[in-house]
């Protein structure tokens, strides 16, 4: 067998990890669906030191109780297990998965996740997925453009349908409509430097966030956006307008979050245009 010969196999892996990971599933064999689910409570909420990077995001210490003893524990979570947690108040719940008889090796899930991670479908999704992307490309190398644009179009089509982007911004915009405003304060800043391909360097911050709820919760968050010039807000005082029913909705601007979520909504229709079109252009063209 010739290398082009081989090439024209690249079906196989991807088709193969797919049957693989559903077959693992549907047996109920995958890590995710051995391991333990449990719902845990955050006992203790620490913060972020000045100046440090906002990978840990908010330290807290995580209790649960382990329903094969009995033993309830309270172990620390500072970003090194699983979804790091970016808005923290004691009494917040999350759930957590470890290998059975091992709690020390817990893992946070973050809200929302939980559905696709406790089925174990994340992996063989993704291959599929690439299978996907595949059989497009090899059919616009084949069979020429139109079918590229067929495909793509098609596939653009399907992640701007499936897109939960505007779903979640009309849930965020109904949930803020009758969102509580505070008083807060920035309690430190975070720093983290990257640098790109051709090797220079920018700095990013992230201010940690401090306010306390009309019901007397101390909530610590780290803000991603919304704060002008946050390399230098330390110290900061400002307002917080929060969703009564959940402090993690929350925002400092609510100019500025409803211009984010107008750009996540006219980014998925864009893409439901675009693949439209592509799809309609490829079949004219056949």
């Amino acid at each position: 067998m010739n290398g082009y010969a081989l090439l024209e196999l690249w079906w196989v892996v991807p088709s193969g990890l797919a049957l693989l990971g559903y077959g693992l599933s549907l047996a109920g064999l995958t890590r995710a669906q051995r391991a333990v689910w449990v719902r845990a409570r955050i006992v203790e909420v620490g913060q972020p030191a000045h100046g440090e990077s906002k990978g840990p995001a908010i330290p807290v210490t995580f209790a649960f109780r382990d329903p094969a003893t009995g033993r309830e524990f309270a172990l620390p979570n500072a970003g090194k297990h699983g979804d790091a947690v970016r808005e923290a108040w004691v009494g917040r719940e999350f759930d957590v998965r470890y290998p059975p008889g091992q709690p020390h090796r817990f893992l946070v899930v973050a809200d929302g996740a939980d559905a696709i991670d406790r089925s174990g479908r994340g992996g063989p999704d993704c291959a599929v997925a690439l299978l996907l992307v595949g059989l497009v490309i090899h059919a616009a190398v084949a069979r020429g453009y139109p079918y590229a644009l067929l495909g793509f179009g098609a596939l653009l089509t399907a992640v701007a349908a499936l897109s939960p982007d505007i779903r979640r911004a009309r849930a965020r915009a109904a949930r803020l409509a009758s969102a509580v405003a505070v008083p807060a304060r920035v309690v430190a800043v975070t720093t983290d430097v990257h640098t790109d391909g051709e090797g220079s360097e920018f700095v990013t911050h992230a201010p940690v966030v401090a306010f306390t709820t009309l019901d007397g919760i101390d909530v610590t968050v780290l803000s991603r956006a919304g704060l002008p010039d946050p390399g230098r807000s330390l110290g900061r005082e400002l307002t917080i307008h929060y969703a009564p029913d959940d402090p993690a909705v929350h925002t400092p601007d609510l100019a500025f979050d409803r211009r984010e979520r107008a750009k996540d909504i006219g980014l998925v229709l864009a893409l439901l245009t675009a693949g439209i079109a592509a799809f309609l252009t490829g079949a004219a063209l056949l």
